[in-house]
């Protein structure tokens, strides 16, 4: 693992961050229908109730993640939960766990407000995203919020209080 990199919280406006999730989006358009893609937009990451981190190698941004903490609702039991959003590692520094040195930032943030629930919905054919939540103990679950059961999808959640 490259221990250079520093995960801190960073604006979503970020010009380094918008390319980022650019990429991270023309990826998610090459295997899914625009209707498919969940994606909140940098506007959306600006509010006050997402907690946006970036991993920084030096002056180069090489990672992104988010959570978005949303109120309890019926397909969680009335708990309040936050939403797994816009991960993202660069290509050439995937494999290195840095993945989930960023879904331990979002845990940790959600625990420090009190959020005991982390979910995420991420796309069927991204079996390397699935394969990292399973690694950091996340288990499928069925959907929530407004997310359609559409096959394209894969929930997921884990406990984190």
């Amino acid at each position: 693992m490259h221990t250079d990199i520093v995960i801190r919280r960073a604006r979503a406006d970020h010009p380094q961050v918008v390319a980022a999730l650019g990429r991270l989006d023309a990826y998610l358009a090459s295997l899914y229908e625009p209707e498919a893609n969940h994606i909140l937009s940098v506007q959306e990451l600006l509010v006050p109730a997402v907690s946006f981190f970036a991993a920084w190698q030096g002056e180069h941004l090489v990672g992104t993640a988010a959570v978005r903490r949303r109120p309890g609702e019926r397909d969680t039991d009335g708990a309040p939960y936050g939403e797994v959003k816009r991960m993202y590692v660069e290509p050439a520094l995937r494999g290195q766990r840095l993945g989930q040195r960023l879904i331990d930032m979002l845990e940790a943030e959600l625990r420090e407000r009190g959020v005991a629930l982390a979910v995420l919905e991420t796309g069927a054919k991204q079996h390397e995203a699935v394969r990292l939540y399973e690694r950091c103990g996340y288990t499928r679950r069925g959907p929530f919020g407004a997310y359609p059961a559409n096959g394209l999808s894969v929930f997921m959640q884990k406990r984190i209080a």
